[in-house]
């Protein structure tokens, strides 16, 4: 699937969520299955925890955020230590 089928699975709504992006169709955030990945579920068990999701769903919010920081601009941080 390319990019622009797959971001269109990702929609915004100031109803829904506060605004937050979504997965369409769902109240799913996309913070909130990056959060889920984060901490070692697969797709698979996202999957099987929310039934109609899709391995194109969760690829959608990694692609989304991947989109989201692509011309972000990063300060290292320093840590001064005492």
């Amino acid at each position: 699937m390319n990019d622009k089928k797959l971001l269109e699975k990702i929609v915004l709504n100031p109803q829904v969520m506060a605004g937050k992006p979504v997965i369409k169709g769902t109240r799913l955030t996309v913070d909130y299955i990056l959060n889920l990945l984060a901490h070692g579920s697969t797709e698979d068990d996202i999957i099987n925890d929310y039934k109609g999701l899709t391995h194109d769903d969760i690829r959608a919010c990694i692609l989304f955020a991947m989109k989201s920081l692509e011309n972000t601009e990063f300060m290292p941080l320093v840590i001064e230590s005492s």
